[in-house]
């Protein structure tokens, strides 16, 4: 009698008898119920898994929600620890070794979550630099200014040439222009990020766009509002335009930040980084002005000096910068932009050096104390430059060391002064001048 083969799915019994086919039938039926079972949980589980890209924008979108929800109940994380910026009479070697800020900081309605610490200064430096400063700053203007004043000396002029009896009005916007742009403005005092309107796009495009501007309110935008403008305006603008954004707009509210909080907002901060995409406009709306205004204080000459140390700058405009530093009137932050550009160790033409030469020389006469940070600038000048000096302007500064005296920093830059080998031949290098 043939031997009886089992089933794979249970069979006979041990005892050898057969199974109804009922029976195995239901046990078939059960085996394939319980695979069908466990390939749709497996199936279930892949439908179940978030790819990359979507798990970065839910954790982007909680962030975001996390953050506005901080901002409307006044909860803020734990402060980070503050950085230090020494600006005091210890740094001798003229390298730049300060903790710059790394960015703004909170204060305002929509300061973000981040921001770093108060900007620290030296109050001996501070108050040493407010002996040069300004006594009589003159009047800020603002956009606000500038539109007005355009605007009634246009009335004035259609007002002359066209005559009484044509009564034809003064070309102004129209109504249904004004009306779009005071929308706008509303979308930009309470913006914190997103898609801006698209008719605050095209400003840049329009002749008119000052005029246009003034509609939206600037001086009530949001500091995220503030970063977006800049990064619009300094793309689709030419350098002058963008100078005079720079300087209208955005130097008087960054001036106002750190006047009121005594540190930059998070966008603000990044609105002048990214300024910097045109660098003469830069200098020329932000960095001059603010030296020429003769008020710039130590926390702001910080702060935006801060820029040059971690931004790259064309070789070119720090150095028309630098001249135009050396030659106007001193008044304290001058020294700390000139040591950061020479901190930078650019290859300067020969008459950027000999204007900064001049600069330093042009204090034999000072009977004020001049501060620290002079010093300091002056010993960055002979350790980044002191080869290319001629043996006459190192005479000349070792003259100026007996007048103007550090007890520590002097010594110093007379060890560099008398241990340095002179230029041989003088260069014609060009170099652009600034307006």
């Amino acid at each position: 009698m043939p031997k009886v083969k089992r089933d794979k799915g249970g069979g006979p019994d041990r005892a050898g008898g057969s199974v109804a086919l009922a029976d195995q039938l239901l046990q078939s039926d059960t085996i394939r119920t319980n695979s069908r079972v466990k390939n749709r949980g497996r199936k279930q589980e892949e439908e179940d898994y978030v790819d990359e890209k979507l798990s970065r924008r839910i954790l982007e979108q909680a962030r975001i929600q996390q953050e506005e929800l901080q901002t409307e109940f006044g909860v803020t994380p734990e402060a980070k620890k503050k950085p230090s910026t020494v600006l005091g009479p210890h740094t001798q070697d003229g390298d730049s070794d300060e903790e710059w800020p790394e960015l703004g900081a909170m204060g305002t309605e929509d300061h973000e979550v981040g921001a770093v610490a108060e900007v620290e200064v030296d109050p001996d430096d501070e108050k040493a630099i407010q002996m040069f400063m300004n006594k009589n700053p003159p009047v800020r203007r603002t956009l606000a200014d500038i539109i007005m004043e355009k605007l009634t000396e246009k009335q004035t002029e259609v007002g002359t040439v066209m005559s009484e009896v044509s009564g034809m009005p003064n070309p102004q916007l129209d109504p249904r222009v004004i009306e779009v742009y005071r929308g706008v403005s509303k979308v930009l005092c309470r913006y914190r990020s997103g898609k801006l309107p698209k008719a605050f796009k095209i400003i840049p495009a329009l002749s008119n766009w000052e005029q246009v501007l003034y509609l939206t309110d600037p001086e009530k935008w949001t500091a995220a509002a503030m970063y977006q403008a800049t990064r619009i305006f300094s793309a689709n603008l030419k350098e002058r335009m963008a100078q005079r954004f720079y300087n209208l707009v955005l130097l008087p509210r960054i001036r106002d930040d750190i006047a009121e909080y005594k540190r930059l907002n998070f966008h603000l901060y990044g609105s002048l980084k990214k300024a910097l995409f045109k660098p003469g406009a830069w200098f020329k709306g932000i960095l001059i002005p603010l030296c020429e205004s003769g008020t710039c204080t130590l926390r702001e000459a910080i702060i935006i000096g801060s820029i040059i140390t971690k931004c790259s700058i064309p070789v070119l405009h720090s150095s028309a910068a630098m001249l135009k530093l050396a030659e106007m009137e001193y008044n304290g932050a001058n020294s700390i932009f000139l040591r950061l550009l020479m901190d930078k160790k650019y290859a300067l033409p020969f008459r950027v050096l000999d204007a900064l030469v001049a600069h330093f020389l042009s204090f034999r006469s000072e009977k004020r104390t001049l501060p620290v940070l002079w010093h300091q600038s002056l010993l960055t000048l002979v350790q980044r430059y002191k080869a290319d000096l001629s043996s006459e302007q190192k005479g000349a500064l070792l003259e100026l060391l007996k007048i103007q005296n550090h007890s520590q920093i002097s010594l110093e830059i007379r060890r560099e002064l008398q241990n340095a080998e002179g230029r041989d031949a003088e260069d014609a290098t060009p170099v652009m001048a600034i307006d």
